[in-house]
C-alpha cells in the first residue's frame, strides 16, 4: 500500500512524515506541489512547513496548487487525508476542514513539546491511539484554531473534534492564556475533522515523535490509524464518503 506525501516549496516535515510511514511498513510517496497525480495511493498527508513561505497567510496560497485539486477530488472520493501543522492551515484554507488558524496569542513562534489527547478513538485518525496524552512537538505561529461559537458548538455535538491540548493529568487548557495551550486556540482544540470523517488536521508534530529514538514513539499510534484506515478503505474497493461522524457517536 502507497500513501502520498505532498512536497510543497517550503515544506519542512516531509521527510518526517516519510520517515514516519516506512517505519509503519507503508510505501511512502512524494507527490509534487506542481503534478496533479496522486499515484493511485491510498492516503495523502499534507504536512509541516511554510508552504510558499507562507505568504500572505499560512496555507492560502498553497490551496491553488495543481495538487490540491487533485487531494480535492480524493477525499470528495472517500479518500483519507492528513494535514499536520501547515498541512492544517492548507485544508482549512482550502475549506476541507471547518474553522481557521490564526497568529498565535502570544504573537510569538511556538516551537515545543505540548501534551494533546485524543477527544474520540472511533475515528479513522485515533483508532489506533491508547486515549492517554501523547507528548508531540508544536513548531507554528498561526496555530491559534479559531471558530464562531455557533460552529464550535456543532463540531463538539458533531464529535468532529479529534484533538485537545491538555495538561499532564489530561485536563483540557481550555482557558486560551492556559501555559499548556501553546497558541491560544479556543476550547484547548488541536485537531478536527471534516463532517465526513475522512479529513483531519492537527497542529502538532505525531510524526517527530513516531520512534522511541526520536524521544517517545506516541506518535506513531495517528500514524498508524491512518494506515489502518487507508487499508481498509482499499479492502472494500475505495467506497464513497460517508457521513461517519454521528451525534451518537460522539457521546
Amino acid at each position: 500500500m502507497k500513501i502520498g506525501v505532498v512536497t510543497f516549496p517550503g515544506s519542512n516535515s516531509d521527510v518526517d512524515s516519510i520517515n514516519a510511514l516506512t517505519v509503519a511498513g507503508v510505501e511512502p510517496v512524494t507527490l509534487w506541489h506542481e503534478s496533479p497525480e496522486l499515484g493511485g495511493v491510498s492516503a495523502v498527508i499534507l504536512p509541516g512547513g511554510f508552504a510558499y513561505g507562507d505568504y500572505i497567510r499560512a496555507g492560502v496560497i498553497a490551496r491553488f496548487s495543481p495538487v490540491m485539486g487533485s487531494v480535492k477530488d480524493f477525499a470528495a472520493s472517500g479518500g483519507y487525508v492528513l494535514g499536520i501543522c501547515n498541512g492544517f492551515q492548507v485544508l482549512a484554507e482550502s475549506g476541507l476542514v471547518p474553522g481557521a488558524l490564526l497568529r498565535n496569542r502570544s504573537l510569538r513562534f511556538a516551537g515545543h513539546l505540548v501534551n494533546i489527547k485524543p477527544e474520540r478513538l472511533d475515528s479513522p485518525f485515533t483508532r489506533a491511539a491508547t486515549g492517554e496524552p501523547l507528548r508531540v512537538p508544536v513548531a507554528h505561529g498561526e496555530g491559534c484554531y479559531y471558530a464562531d461559537d455557533a460552529t464550535l458548538d456543532e463540531l463538539e455535538r458533531a464529535g468532529q473534534v479529534l484533538f485537545r491540548y491538555v495538561h499532564d493529568d489530561g485536563t483540557p487548557a481550555i482557558d486560551p492564556d492556559d501555559k499548556a495551550n501553546p497558541n491560544g486556540s479556543l476550547r484547548a482544540i488541536a485537531g478536527v475533522c471534516n463532517a465526513a470523517g475522512n479529513v483531519a488536521g492537527l497542529m502538532p508534530h505525531p510524526e517527530r515523535m513516531s520512534e522511541e529514538v526520536l524521544g517517545n514513539g506516541g506518535g506513531m499510534q495517528l500514524i498508524k490509524s491512518l494506515v489502518e484506515s487507508a487499508a481498509e478503505w482499499e479492502k472494500a474497493g475505495r467506497p464513497a464518503p460517508q457521513l461517519r461522524i454521528k451525534v451518537e457517536a460522539a457521546r
